[in-house]
């Protein structure tokens, strides 16, 4: 293999950094180079920064210093790194839901009228979760479409209140967690990580891991599990629920993927980032008829717009938007030269897109407060208007588009078909129909021995590993042996440009059973859920099997794994924390590189907590083996339930 070709397995990603390297345009593969070799205490959670007596090291060969200045052990530190890995994690998702919530209540004050309430039905089921009466008050003289129940508006505002209160509730537990089986309520709360409040168990963990506080590893741990719960059963729910309601809920829809999607005649405008309250409005924008005849005017022949990372997830399976690439490839859509505008708003965007943007005619414009980049122009987004804001970002791009140097345009050749927009609610009509909605015949495919389990493969992509080589090589494996996987986030567009998330795939890719299944209801083998905060679908979806019956009474039950296979943000390590606490036997791609370091944490995440939580943490660097891993698992799963042999070997 080339140099190149041991970074990606993508054709197109491949053309596009032999353009880099003959421009001499930094990527982040060259960025990793000149870090290397890189500090090995970090790598192994030996390094604590803090307090001002360190940096302390602790020597793993024991030659060296085996306690910092304060008398802190590897263990103690090791597990207080992870832990506030974990906290970190959980604030960016649920500041995400915090952000949507906040959102909705505008909404319902009249104040974001560039939004409505799209999914009414979510929007009551949602209220009446939270004990909301959806019904009219008497006397109440409130207008409504019947006589006996509210308007929207009332019941979102009530919504978004006890929305909002999650966040700093004082009293009782997460409203969400009893979305989870008895069994599994039982256990958190005999273990005491049952989630409060979501921004209390933030501050608490990060209080926790402060210097003299909390020295029990594993004590440090249990609360790690209590805040990642907080996101999996709460910050992330809120944020995927009420997008829903507001943008609507995704439905099965086809798009295309890959940095092929980018057209030399029209001004290309890309979303990036993990927020869709704007990027929803630039869709919108993108199709004004006014904007259209401008970008006619100043030569183009219409408006294109992209996504990258989870915003385009979230666009593509509500509208169809194509997906221009996943985390690595963020710069290399400004390399091919055709980009415009790309327009950020949080979360994994890469500070050198400025050096990059810099390169070219392509303008980088921020939109949060939250994340400014210096030198930048910032076009800051309010809930308010926020139509005019995207329309003032997508005229920055068709006014820029004569600045584009044609020369030097090179887009590759290469995108995919796919389809995604996958929700719990969708699958339950997917396989008992809309009116006779049910999971009953996905529970009975895994009993008879058709479908062997189910897998969740999520996660990034980290220049150490070879790029989208690791998700896809896993996934194949899996399939081939009829476990039916469901995707979020970057992983899902690294199968997408495969061609895994598309129905044909199952011919060629799929057990003859996980195919049967797939030919019979019209899907992939390969379900895309949506975006990473998402994976609470996971969550949920697992529990309405568990309620469906016959497989168990506890998500640790399911014939079933996770992985993420080339994580590397620390929102994946919140991420797999909390489905490791549900239950969850869950694989890293790589060490969160605060465990190896001590040998009494790692043995506590690889094998102790299954134990005490049902779930336990992997660690493995070769994808054949991940999938031989979880597929261990899933049989070791179905034995225990008494299940049928597979039916096709």
């Amino acid at each position: 293999m080339s140099d190149i070709e041991k970074k990606s397995i993508d054709l197109a990603t491949q053309e596009v950094l032999k353009k880099a390297k003959d421009e001499n345009i930094k990527t982040a593969w060259d960025r990793l180079e000149s870090q290397e070799p890189q500090c090995g205490f970090g790598q192994l959670g030996l390094c604590c920064t803090i307090c001002n007596m360190g940096p302390c090291r602790i020597d793993p060969f024991g030659e060296g210093a085996q306690v910092g200045v304060c008398g802190a052990n590897a263990d103690t530190i090791a597990a207080r790194n992870l832990a506030r890995k974990i906290a970190v994690g959980a604030s960016a998702h649920s500041d995400h839901g915090r952000d949507v919530a906040y959102t909705l209540s505008l909404l319902s004050e009249g104040h974001a009228h560039d939004y409505e309430i799209l999914d009414i039905e979510k929007l009551k089921n949602l209220a009446q979760e939270f004990g909301i009466d959806t019904n009219k008050p008497a006397g109440s003289g409130l207008a409504s479409d019947s006589q006996s129940h509210k308007v929207k508006e009332q019941i979102a505002k009530e919504l978004s209140k006890k929305l909002l209160e999650e966040f700093g509730k004082q009293e009782g537990e997460l409203v969400f967690t009893k979305r989870a089986p008895k069994k599994r309520q039982a256990i958190w709360k005999k273990l005491g990580i049952t989630p409060r409040g979501i921004d209390r168990e933030v501050v608490e963990l990060l209080h926790t891991t402060t210097m003299g506080v909390d020295n029990d590893y594993k004590n440090i741990i249990n609360n790690g599990m209590r805040c990642a719960l907080s996101d999996g059963w709460g910050g992330s729910m809120v944020a995927t629920d009420v997008q829903d309601i507001i943008l609507g809920a995704p439905e099965p829809i086809r798009g295309k993927v890959n940095l092929g999607v980018l057209k030399e005649n029209c001004v290309n405008i890309v979303v990036h980032g993990h927020e869709p309250i704007l990027s929803e409005m630039a869709v919108k924008a993108s199709q004004d008829p006014e904007l259209i005849k401008l970008a006619k005017a100043k030569g183009a022949e219409g408006i294109n717009l992209a996504g990258i990372c989870c915003t385009a997830n979230e666009v593509l399976m509500r509208h169809g938007v194509p997906v221009a690439g996943n985390f690595l490839q963020q710069e290399l859509a400004i390399i091919t030269g055709a980009v415009e505008v790309m327009m950020v708003d949080v979360q994994c965007i890469m500070p050198a897109l400025q050096e990059v943007a810099a390169c070219f005619h392509t303008k980088l414009i921020t939109t949060n407060p939250k994340a400014r980049f210096p030198g930048v122009t910032h076009i800051e987004f309010e809930s308010e208007k926020a139509y005019e804001v995207a329309k003032q970002i997508i005229k920055v791009g068709i006014e820029n588009f004569s600045n584009r140097n044609k020369e030097r345009v090179n887009i590759p050749k290469y995108e995919m078909d796919l389809v995604a927009g996958f929700t719990k609610e969708i699958v339950f009509q997917i396989l008992g129909g809309k009116y006779r909605a049910t999971y009953k015949p996905l529970n009975e495919a895994i009993i008879s021995g058709r479908l062997r389990g189910l897998a969740g493969v999520v996660g990034c992509n980290n220049p150490k590993q070879t790029h989208d080589y690791f998700h896809t090589t896993l996934v194949k494996e899996l399939i081939k042996n009829d476990i039916l996987v469901l995707q979020t986030g970057c992983s899902a567009i690294a199968c997408a440009k495969q061609g895994l998330l598309i129905p044909e795939a199952a011919k060629v890719y799929a057990g003859k059973g996980l195919q049967e299944i797939c030919e019979a209801v019209g899907i992939p083998p390969v379900l895309h859920l949506g975006s990473c905060v998402d994976n609470s679908r996971i969550l949920t979806a697992a529990s309405y099997i568990i309620e469906e019956g016959g497989l168990g009474q506890d998500l640790s039950d399911i014939p079933a794994a996770g992985c993420a296979p080339e994580w590397m943000s620390e929102k994946a390590i919140t991420i797999g924390f909390y489905f490791v606490a549900s239950g969850v036997y869950t694989i890293f791609g790589a060490s969160p590189f605060a465990t190896l370091g001590s040998k009494n944490l790692t043995d506590y995440l690889t094998k102790d907590l299954e134990g005490i939580v049902g779930g336990r943490f992997e660690f493995c660097d070769d994808p054949i083996k991940m999938a031989q891993l979880m597929i261990e698992h899933i049989d070791k799963k179905r034995k225990a339930l008494n299940l049928r042999p597979r039916m096709y070997q």
